[in-house]
């Protein structure tokens, strides 16, 4: 489990990027503004820091370099302000990643895994986001799944209804669940849709594409 630092102004993105991270089973702690943070992180130990720039007593720029004084822990900037001057500034201030609001939850759980894995993360951390069965290897961090030392070429979609079923293997999923969990609650399509991804993503697995079990009247099931 990594511990992670979450710094911003507002209440509700805070909670939005929590409610994420611990289903991805990360320890959370928080802090409303850059002054915060900085004592925060001097009595504490974190994994890795998500940093705000526009807060309030301090902002993320000034946060990050009195932290990079005492500090390595990884940061990932978190902010409306995308202009190359801000993403310049951060990099330079010792910012790992920069993340744009609006943002997608997923993706900045990714971009999470893959700093805690290029940072040197714990084995456990490694294991997590990689899945690997004979010779089959889904990395969850990098998007990647490769099929007996290839790289298997998945639509976006494809990856994230491999991902979901690899995440709750073993477990019967109906096909709301997929459909709710893939492709949103306000999806209008029809059971066609996932029945044909399915049968894309299985041909894309080869070897393995029996590892995809169909549940018939209920859904479908990943199993080793």
């Amino acid at each position: 489990m990594s511990k992670l630092l979450i710094v911003d102004d507002e209440f509700r993105i805070r909670e939005l990027i929590k409610k994420y991270a611990i289903y991805e089973g990360h320890d959370i702690d928080e802090a409303e503004n850059g002054e915060q943070a900085v004592l925060k992180c001097r009595n504490n130990t974190y994994d890795l820091i998500i940093m705000d720039i526009m807060m309030p007593v301090l902002d993320g720029f000034g946060a990050v370099t009195q932290i990079r004084r005492f500090s390595t822990t990884p940061i990932i900037m978190l902010s409306a302000r995308g202009e190359e001057y801000d993403r310049l500034t951060g990099f330079e201030s010792g910012v790992d990643d920069y993340v744009v609001k609006p943002f997608s939850p997923k993706e900045l759980m990714m971009r999470v895994s893959a700093v805690l894995r290029r940072s040197g993360g714990s084995d456990k951390e490694d294991e997590k986001n990689r899945f690997v069965y004979k010779g089959l290897t889904v990395d969850f961090a990098a998007r990647v799944v490769t099929v007996d030392g290839e790289r298997a070429q998945l639509t976006p979609r494809e990856y994230e209804l491999l991902f979901y079923m690899v995440n709750n293997k073993g477990i019967a999923l109906t096909r709301e669940q997929l459909i709710s969990k893939v492709w949103g609650y306000d999806f209008y399509g029809d059971d066609r849709t996932l029945d044909t991804h399915i049968k894309l993503l299985r041909k894309s697995l080869g070897d393995y594409a029996s590892l995809i079990v169909t549940l018939r009247g209920v859904g479908y099931r990943f199993e080793t």
